[in-house]
């Protein structure tokens, strides 16, 4: 009995870490840096209960650490736009595209990306 036990505590782990690292790969994606230079293009929408939200879409130019270029599109599930001039570190992924984002100070953008966005 303590060996089922064992044997299933284990197994619950084994399957807990495994989805930890699973989700890591699929929102994984390389890290671009983008500033906020627009305030989007404001789009009202229902969900699927018939509520309507705001969303904002936007389309700029992202910088790698190493200064390459992508145009990332990607939408800010907000009542507001971004704050202008703002830069936010996104997560691209090549199958979902910006996965997610998060606002970062000047003094932490890589040099070669700051470059290239004039900063």
């Amino acid at each position: 009995m303590k060996k089922i036990l064992i044997g299933l505590v284990s197994l619950i782990v084994i399957a807990f870490v495994g989805l930890q690292i699973a989700d890591k790969v699929v929102k994984g994606g390389d890290e671009y840096f983008v500033q906020i230079t627009t305030d989007g293009q404001r789009v009202e929408e229902k969900d699927g209960s018939g509520n309507n939200y705001v969303d904002y879409k936007y389309s700029l130019p992202g910088y790698d650490k190493d200064g390459n270029k992508k145009e990332l599109d990607f939408n800010a599930n907000k009542d507001r736009p971004l704050r202008r001039e703002a830069f936010l570190k996104v997560t691209w992924n090549k199958k979902k595209g910006v996965t997610s984002y998060e606002e970062v100070q000047q003094k932490d953008l890589p040099k070669k990306a700051a470059d290239k966005l004039g900063v």
